[in-house]
């Protein structure tokens, strides 16, 4: 079988192969799969990256244009490596690697019977590297027909870059390179394709295809001749390895007609577990229902059910207690004298915070201040007011000291009315320390005017 024979059958497996070999035969479970991913929670369940090398076959030919600017091509090794990423069920984005040699000659008659008049005899070109980003689509990725996919059909197309340095042999002549010292030439390619995978572990996958690599340049064999651009092809076989946990299936080969029909499964086994406990719970309701128009019969309407009263027929509208029994006829409330303060009573107060003063530092008060205290007094018992005393510092020492003075000194005050006749239960003495000065202590008549007691009469 000859090379051009060769290579048209690796591409035309690749492209027709028949669809019926897309899924394996296996039966839908009757049961409920915990195991598939939700079918819309994107990727995170799924094996998405992969890397795959290969092997195969490179042609200076084209299934749409012949074999470039020789009448005879060869069939040479090639091989390649790509790293994928699966966006979807039917999608992902590739980028491939190729490398290997290009061979031809003129061998080969005319269709008219001549030889070619090229001036030269045969090529090499050297495939250094090609470097190309590729879009893969899935055909016909969704089985309505069965739950496990482990062939899958394939086409891409994408672009990229190929370096390749072409040696000419003129005819009669010796082989030299198409530019001086066998310089590389970088050109722009197209590579389309097709292929068939095949899963062989939820790791591993068998890989067949064949692409066409349409270059941007009639140079690709080191002859320029006629209008046409340069092409080449290869056929492989070559393995995947998916990469992500063991657990986790590959999303190229998940079926999302299996993974929906299992949620949809999985949604009504669970209804079906609702609606069961919801019998079963209404069966019981009914039962509950007979024994709480029972026990919630009251003949006599006293709001306690005849199961627990203890006095039954009570008159209509008797307030009685939780056995059903009337309660005892309340006395009647004493009427509270309200307490009204005066303008009189607070100039009393404002003029007792003004004359206030202790010893420096202590809670000691100075006996200037007993005068105006007393008349506090005399209003706390004879007007039968409560009074707050809140006591306040400067800054001046420790935080934790300043609280305890402050709080010492508005028990001064409250020890002095009590001694007066004041009722001790109706005086509430709190400290503050320093944290609410009304004044700024950067000065003495600030500091002065944070260090006080204030009262507060109602």
């Amino acid at each position: 079988m000859n090379n051009n024979k060769f290579l048209w059958a690796t591409a035309i497996c690749a492209l027709f192969v028949p669809l019926a070999v897309h899924a394996q035969s296996t039966a839908p479970s009757t049961g409920t799969s915990t195991s598939s991913p939700a079918i819309f929670d994107g990727t995170a369940d799924y094996r998405t990256f992969s890397i795959g090398i290969n092997g195969g076959g490179l042609g200076a030919v084209s299934p749409t244009g012949g074999s470039n600017d020789f009448t005879k091509w060869k069939a040479d090794f090639g091989y390649g490596a790509y790293v994928k990423w699966q966006l979807l069920h039917s999608l992902a984005l590739r980028a491939d690697y190729l490398g290997g040699k290009l061979t031809g000659n003129n061998d080969d008659k005319l269709g008219n019977g001549t030889t070619s008049n090229s001036p030269y005899s045969e090529f090499e070109t050297k495939l250094k590297w090609t470097a190309t980003l590729s879009a893969v689509a899935t055909v016909a990725n969704i089985n309505w027909l069965h739950r496990k996919n482990f062939v899958q059909i394939y086409v891409s197309a994408g672009g990229g870059i190929a370096g390749y340095s072409p040696r000419i042999t003129p005819v009669g002549g010796a082989e030299v390179d198409y530019k001086a010292g066998g310089k590389n030439i970088q050109e722009l390619v197209i590579p389309v394709g097709a292929g068939l995978k095949f899963k062989l572990s939820e790791g591993i996958n068998l890989d067949l295809g064949y692409t066409t690599y349409f270059t941007d340049g009639d140079n690709l064999d080191g002859y320029v001749h006629g209008s046409q651009k340069d092409k080449f092809s290869y056929g492989y076989a070559g393995l995947e390895f998916v990469f992500g946990k063991h657990s986790k299936p590959q999303l190229a080969f998940s079926n999302p007609a299996a993974i929906l029909y299992d949620k949809l499964e999985a949604q009504k086994a669970a209804t079906d577990q609702v609606q069961a406990r919801l019998n079963a719970e209404q069966v019981t309701n009914d039962s509950l229902s007979a024994n709480v128009a029972r026990l919630t019969a009251d003949q006599d309407g006293d709001g306690v059910s005849d199961f627990f009263d203890k006095c039954p027929g009570t008159p209509a509208g008797t307030k009685v207690d939780g056995s059903g029994c009337p309660l005892p006829v309340p006395e009647a409330p004493k009427v509270i004298e309200k307490v009204t303060v005066t303008e009189e009573d607070n100039r009393v107060v404002r003029e007792a915070v003004r004359n206030l003063e202790f010893a420096t530092g202590k809670s000691n008060i100075l006996p200037h201040s007993y005068e105006t205290l007393n008349k506090v007094a005399e209003l706390l018992t004879t007007r039968g007011f409560s009074l707050k005393l809140a006591g306040h510092t400067d800054n001046v020492g420790s935080d934790s000291k300043n609280m305890i003075l402050s709080k010492d000194r508005a028990e001064a005050v409250k020890a002095y009315l009590v001694g007066r006749g004041a009722n001790p239960t109706r005086i509430e003495a709190v400290g503050y320390g320093e944290t609410q000065p009304i004044a700024s202590n950067k000065t003495p008549q600030g500091r002065q005017a944070n260090r006080r007691v204030e009262f507060t009469i109602y």
